[in-house]
């Protein structure tokens, strides 16, 4: 089995690239599943019901989300009614939406579990104990689980792919827009990259218009962020997981960063 976690998707440019490019993927690498970042989906912050559709019409299975799921009040009219969307798992308790979801294939269960981290972000509850009461409910029923963690340090991305090991098939980090060439598999099994990247305008700070964010940094004043209009050049990054179908383990990882011309 061969499942494509695809990094933050990043406003309208983003979603063209992410449509153009996710199904051509899906055919020359023989993908079964697709994950994917959609929390800078709508206008580079959040996610609105239109743009969700665009990710699920476009390719996606399963959509994921971080820090900006809440920047579009939209979100709260749809959220709790989507089985395939999710927000960090350790938010607090009450919180509108899910963390997790078991997406059937064929005869696999496979279990996608989205937690956020707490260095340089918002304090929200434990991501490690907040996994952990996740993995409870769900490791019997679930043949693979992969974790998007949305976190800024490399430090603490890599210390969950530490703490998970051997007990889930992937941790992948998102949130910093680059991806990072430290794709392996780690001693117990487990699939592991510290940051997908994104898919979004090429010619950008983090899919932002440049002059924009040289403007915040220049005068340290708020700046209006806004993203580049297309057509633009697109960046396309995700890593691919191999797995045994039967034995569950991962087998290989394949990291795609792609270019438009």
């Amino acid at each position: 089995m061969n499942i494509m976690m695809v990094g933050d998707v990043v406003g309208r440019p983003g979603r063209i690239a992410f449509a153009e490019h996710t199904g051509r993927l899906k055919k020359e690498k023989n993908i079964d599943m697709v994950v994917v970042n959609g929390e800078n989906a709508a206008h580079g912050k959040g996610l609105t019901s239109s743009t969700f559709n665009a990710l699920l019409s476009g390719g996606a299975d399963v959509v994921t989300s971080g820090n900006h799921i809440w920047d579009q009040k939209d979100i709260f009219n749809f959220i709790d009614r989507e089985p395939f969307l999710l927000r960090p798992a350790n938010y607090p308790e009450n919180t509108p939406g899910k963390g997790f979801c078991v997406y059937p294939y064929k005869a696999k269960n496979i279990g996608v579990i989205n937690l956020q981290g707490r260095s340089f972000m918002q304090p929200l509850d434990c991501p490690f104990s907040g996994v952990e009461t996740v993995l409870k409910e769900i490791s019997r029923e679930c043949d693979i689980i992969l974790v998007d963690f949305h976190a800024e340090t490399t430090s603490e991305k890599i210390a969950m792919a530490y703490f998970l090991d051997g007990r889930v098939s992937a941790v992948v980090g998102t949130h910093t827009h680059v991806q990072t060439a430290d794709e392996r598999i780690f001693p117990g099994g487990t699939a592991y990259i510290t940051d997908l990247g994104m898919v979004g305008a090429l010619n950008s700070v983090l899919g932002v218009k440049p002059e924009q964010v040289l403007e915040k940094f220049l005068t340290a004043r708020p700046t209006k962020f806004e993203i580049p209009d297309p057509p633009c050049r697109c960046i396309y990054s995700a890593l691919i997981i191999k797995i045994d179908d039967s034995s569950n383990k991962v087998v290989e990882t394949e990291r795609i960063y792609e270019i438009e011309d």
